[in-house]
C-alpha cells in the first residue's frame, strides 16, 4: 500500500527548493510546473472533506541544519502552500527520536518509528504525514461476521469476512469489485481480479486514468460483499521508482541542482533517501490509516565536524600573524 498524496506533496516540497535540469526532471515527472502544483495542492487539501464520524489531516515540516543559508523562496513557498513547520537541528540521535515523534503525533499513533538512524552528513529532511479516521456510512454488525478462508499466494488462511449489500458494482472486464461509501466525503474501493488474471498483472495495467474510469463507469446496481478485516503496514523506499520516471539528477551528488533550499560553506545538497511508510486498519467499525514520507538530503563535501572539549586538552594564545604562542598549556579538569 501507499500513498501518492503523501509522496506528491513531499516531492512538491523538495521541487521548491529545485533549479536548473534537476527542477525540469521533477516537473516532468510531477506532471506540471512546480507553480502551478503549490496552488493545486493548496486548494486540494484546503477543500478536504472533515467533520464528525471522517477526517483526513495533512502536516508538513521542513528540517535544516543549523549551518545551512535557506532559501528565502523555498521557506515561504513552503510554509504557504504546504503550512511546513521549520525545525533547526544537528542530525544526532536526539533528532531521530524528535522525528520519529513528530511523525506519530500527525498520524494519530498509526507510525511509530518512521527512521533509525540519519547519515552523519545529512543536511535536510522534508516530511510529509497523512493521518485518515472514518466510520462506514453503514457498519457493520456482529451478526454480519463469520470466519472463512483467504486464498493467499503462500496458502489458504482463515479470516473474519464482514457481509453487506451494497449498491455500486464496479466491472471492467478484467476485474469486479464495489464501492462501500463512508459517513461523508469518502469511499472505499475494492478491485478483484477474475480467475486466471494474477493481481501483479491486473495492478500493471491499473494506470490512474484506468483506475478513474472504472470509477467512473460504476453501475447502480446491488452487489453482496465480503470484506475480510485487515490490518497490516507497508514500508518502501522509492529511490528507483522516481528515478524510473525521470528524476535522475536529484540523486547525483555531483548534478542535483537543490540551489533554492539553501547554500552550504561548502558542498552539494542531493536527495539520499525518499522512504514512504504506510499502515491501514479495516474493521467492523470503519478504516484508519495512516501514511508518511520522509526525504532526506545530503551534503555532497559537508561532513559536520565537531569538537567537544570533554576531557583534558591543549590549548595556546597564539599571535596571528607568525602563528607562535604567546601562551601554551594544557587543561586537566576545568
Amino acid at each position: 500500500m501507499v500513498s501518492p498524496v503523501s509522496a506528491i506533496m513531499a516531492l512538491s516540497m523538495l521541487a521548491n527548493g529545485a533549479d536548473g535540469r534537476t527542477l525540469e526532471q521533477m516537473e516532468g515527472m510531477l506532471g506540471m510546473p512546480v507553480g502551478q502544483l503549490n496552488e493545486y495542492l493548496y486548494n486540494y487539501a484546503k477543500n478536504l472533506p472533515n467533520g464528525e464520524g471522517y477526517k483526513l489531516d495533512m502536516a508538513n515540516s521542513v528540517w535544516l541544519i543549523p549551518g545551512i543559508e535557506a532559501g528565502k523562496d523555498f521557506l515561504q513557498n513552503n510554509d504557504r502552500y504546504y503550512g511546513a513547520e521549520v525545525f533547526r537541528r544537528i542530525f544526532n540521535c536526539q533528532t531521530v527520536d524528535e522525528i520519529n515523534q513528530w511523525v506519530k503525533d500527525k498520524t494519530d499513533g498509526m507510525i511509530n518509528k518512521m527512521i533509525d538512524v540519519l547519515d552523519p552528513s545529512t543536511v535536510m529532511c522534508l516530511i510529509n504525514a497523512i493521518a485518515f479516521d472514518a466510520k462506514w456510512k453503514e457498519i457493520y454488525y456482529k451478526e454480519d461476521v463469520s470466519t472463512g478462508e483467504f486464498n493467499a499466494p503462500s496458502g489458504k488462511k482463515m479470516a473474519e469476512f464482514m457481509y453487506s449489500k451494497e449498491k455500486l458494482y464496479l466491472d471492467d472486464g478484467l476485474a469486479t469489485g464495489f464501492i462501500k461509501p463512508y459517513e461523508n466525503g469518502y469511499s472505499f474501493v475494492a478491485l478483484l481480479p477474475n480467475e486466471g488474471v494474477s493481481l501483479d498483472e491486473y495492478v500493471k495495467g491499473l494506470t490512474g486514468e484506468r483506475f478513474l474510469k472504472i470509477i467512473e463507469n460504476s453501475q447502480q446496481e446491488p452487489v453482496y460483499t465480503y470484506l475480510p478485516k485487515f490490518n497490516f503496514s507497508c514500508t518502501v523506499v522509492l529511490n528507483g521508482v522516481l528515478q524510473s520516471l525521470g528524476m535522475k539528477d536529484a540523486f547525483s551528488s555531483k548534478d542535483a541542482d537543490f540551489s533554492k533550499i539553501g547554500k552550504l560553506d561548502n558542498g552539494n545538497i542531493y536527495v539520499d533517501t525518499v522512504l514512504h511508510k504506510t499502515r491501514i486498519i479495516v474493521n467492523e467499525g470503519g478504516t484508519s490509516a495512516a501514511a508518511a514520507t520522509i526525504i532526506t538530503g545530503l551534503g555532497s563535501s559537508w561532513v559536520k565536524k565537531t569538537v567537544r572539549l570533554d576531557r583534558p586538552f591543549v590549548f595556546a594564545i597564539i599571535e596571528n600573524e607568525s602563528k607562535l604562542p604567546v601562551f601554551i598549556g594544557t587543561v586537566m579538569e576545568p
